[in-house]
């Protein structure tokens, strides 16, 4: 993602600002290991994910897509019960880093990624894909950055393997600003490609 036009990640929302791709210490960000002892494997073709599917946390949803706002900020749900694929990064199995985006709770209650700090390593998330394909991603660790400190990098242009980051809003909340001081990101790798269903 050239220049990491990222930046301002869920701003319009007040919900996550990554800048400058700082790195965080892992031993302090992180609440679980990376190491899992998963078994990676090739990367898929193309194809635009449809619906995200974690056991975990009892989530089922159909996915939108999303894009960048004029000020080049990443789009983000309207409907706080939404999630969305963000259409300028791969898709979820394809060599990268994919990511999922969704709001963690509104002035009337949890949102769609409410329980996604709860993720642990192993803990399995699907992606069906437009190709019939599902694509399963294992949880590989959970961690916190401050806004200020968000690794748009790590997150958005890791070209190692086939991963799918989910992004959220965490940490403390200001009440005077209404935003989250943190976002919380999910980090996953591909480990399954089931044969197409259709």
């Amino acid at each position: 993602m050239t220049g990491l036009v990222a930046a301002g990640l869920f701003a319009a929302a007040g919900l996550v600002t990554p800048t400058d791709g700082t790195q965080v210490d892992a031993a302090v960000a992180s609440i679980a290991p990376d190491n899992v002892g998963l078994q990676p494997i090739p990367p898929l073709a193309a194809s635009p994910p449809q619906a995200l599917r974690v056991p975990a946390i009892n989530l089922s949803i159909p996915l939108i897509t999303l894009g960048l706002n004029a000020d080049g900020t990443v789009e983000v749900p309207t409907d706080f019960a939404q999630a969305g694929w963000y259409r300028e990064g791969p898709t979820p199995g394809e060599p990268g880093s994919a990511v999922i985006l969704g709001h963690v709770d509104s002035y009337q209650g949890p949102a769609v990624f409410y329980h996604l700090h709860d993720l642990r390593p192993g803990d399995r998330i699907e992606v069906t894909r437009e190709d019939g394909s599902i694509a399963e991603f294992a949880v590989t660790k959970t961690a916190t950055y401050p806004k200020t400190q968000f690794p748009a990098e790590q997150v958005y242009a890791n070209n190692d393997g086939s991963h799918l980051q989910l992004v959220t809003c965490g940490g403390a909340f200001d009440s005077q600003a209404r935003s989250y001081l943190s976002n919380v990101v999910v980090y996953t790798t591909l480990i399954g490609a089931p044969d197409q269903t259709g």
